[in-house]
């Protein structure tokens, strides 16, 4: 939404016992900002300064599985700028992957608006998170056909639902119907924990070592389906 900047990175760095000190600090799309002694960085994306038509400077766009392209874009929807996946002749066992090349992160925080808008096979969308490469990542999705959230690992091109904690291998959880409006969809990743909220409600949690290393964070679809996200919030507490 308009009201957030494109880029944004507070940096909080701890001193002493219990006393902190921050500094925040603007940059454009194009910089980067390091710190040894960051404790936190957060980084906010509305998509108000990317052009339309386009995908976004500074992200890629990668196809897991079978079928053709994938295509990212940012668009206007009713006045506001979004993020979109746009393509809609995808076979079933096709990903639309997304993937910001600013940053690498193995303890992470992320929330984002998403729509699902249309598609016949699938629809929704959600994150992606510790992606080394277009086959090896962790992602979990809501879909308004199947009204549910489920959180898998891809590996080796391959995805598997994983089991939740206290409960094991329920393919995730049940929501209230999702309807092609906007969702929140939140994730908490620590260490090998991942608990995953939906409009401000706790689903579930997962354990898994699958992936224990650093990784890009990006967003997902499937097959054909066409969906918006916006107002995209990341902060890496590694």
């Amino acid at each position: 939404m308009k009201t957030l900047s494109i880029i944004s990175f507070a940096v909080v760095v701890l001193i002493g016992c219990g006393q902190s000190k921050t500094k925040k600090v603007q940059v454009d799309k194009k910089a980067t900002v390091e710190s040894k002694e960051a404790s936190f960085l957060e980084k906010s994306f509305d998509f108000e300064n990317y052009k339309t038509g386009k995908l976004p400077q500074g992200w890629s766009q990668y196809v897991t599985g079978m079928g053709g392209e994938t295509e990212w874009k940012v668009i206007d929807d009713n006045g506001n700028k979004v993020l979109a996946q746009l393509s809609d002749n995808n076979p079933n066992y096709h990903f639309n992957d997304v993937v910001f090349d600013g940053l690498e992160a193995k303890n992470i925080e992320m929330k984002v608006r998403l729509k699902g808008v249309a598609g016949k096979s699938d629809q929704g969308g959600g994150f992606i998170w510790r992606f080394t490469d277009k086959d090896n990542y962790y992602v979990v999705r809501a879909n308004p056909l199947e009204d549910n959230v489920v959180l898998y690992k891809v590996e080796n091109g391959k995805r598997t639902d994983l089991p939740l904690v206290g409960k094991g291998k329920t393919y995730g959880v049940e929501t209230e119907p999702l309807g092609n409006v906007w969702n929140v969809l939140r994730l908490v990743v620590e260490d090998n924990q991942f608990t995953v909220y939906l409009n401000g409600k706790e689903l579930f949690k997962v354990k898994d070592t699958t992936f224990t290393g650093k990784g890009k964070i990006g967003l997902w679809t499937k097959a054909d389906a066409q969906s918006y996200f916006d107002d995209l919030e990341v902060m890496i507490t590694d």
